[in-house]
């Protein structure tokens, strides 16, 4: 009889992500994921919980990600001097989720097929829920700040346009079109979000 493998929980998170990305979050189940790994289903109980809890920590491992590919740009954005050069950060900004699935393809698709406040509808630890619901925070508070860098006004018009902007149209463009790795798309996408931002607010 062949013996587990080391318990490792980025294994179980490759593995978990692997199953949503291939089949949906329903596959993600701990049978599952304890066949893909190797490691016992009283092992991954121990460690997480519930299946519940798998997938919230993978969705989670992927919005980290997410957030720190996006933050350069950001960045960029917020202490450039000329409107130009924060229009050009934007546009890097709203690449990001393609630029996710150069390096990690299940968690760019993941983000896509699991909703955050899906996870938040069952039993979790409550410090998992909290990091959960803190990434929409922070999410709000680059668009606020965007918003404020952009056009010297973050109201709910200045939030709802770099919205559109990071948010609507990458979702609409890559993600649920499925053209993630399509470069036309990735040009479509850049086009469209430095008409909305030449565009702006007003």
């Amino acid at each position: 009889m062949p013996r587990p493998r080391t318990h490792d929980p980025q294994a179980v998170l490759d593995a978990a992500e692997n199953l949503a990305a291939r089949s949906g979050p329903a596959a993600v189940t701990v049978r599952a994921v304890a066949t893909a790994t190797g490691i016992s289903n009283g092992a991954l109980y121990h460690s997480f919980g519930s299946r519940r809890e798998v997938l919230a920590r993978t969705w989670l491992r992927a919005a980290h990600r997410f957030l720190a590919l996006q933050s350069s740009a950001v960045t960029a954005a917020l202490t450039a001097t000329d409107p130009d050069t924060r229009i050009a950060a934007v546009v890097d900004a709203a690449d990001t989720p393609a630029r996710l699935a150069e390096h990690h393809p299940d968690s760019a698709r993941l983000l896509l097929l699991v909703d955050r406040t899906d996870l938040l509808t069952g039993d979790l630890p409550p410090e998992l829920a909290r990091e959960i619901a803190a990434t929409d925070k922070a999410l709000l508070s680059v668009l606020t700040r965007l918003a404020r860098a952009l056009w010297g006004r973050a109201d709910r018009r200045g939030v709802a346009t770099v919205t559109a902007c990071l948010v609507d149209l990458p979702t609409a463009l890559l993600l649920r079109r499925d053209r993630l790795t399509d470069p036309l798309a990735r040009t479509h996408l850049r086009a469209a979000v430095r008409a909305v931002l030449e565009l702006g607010p007003h």
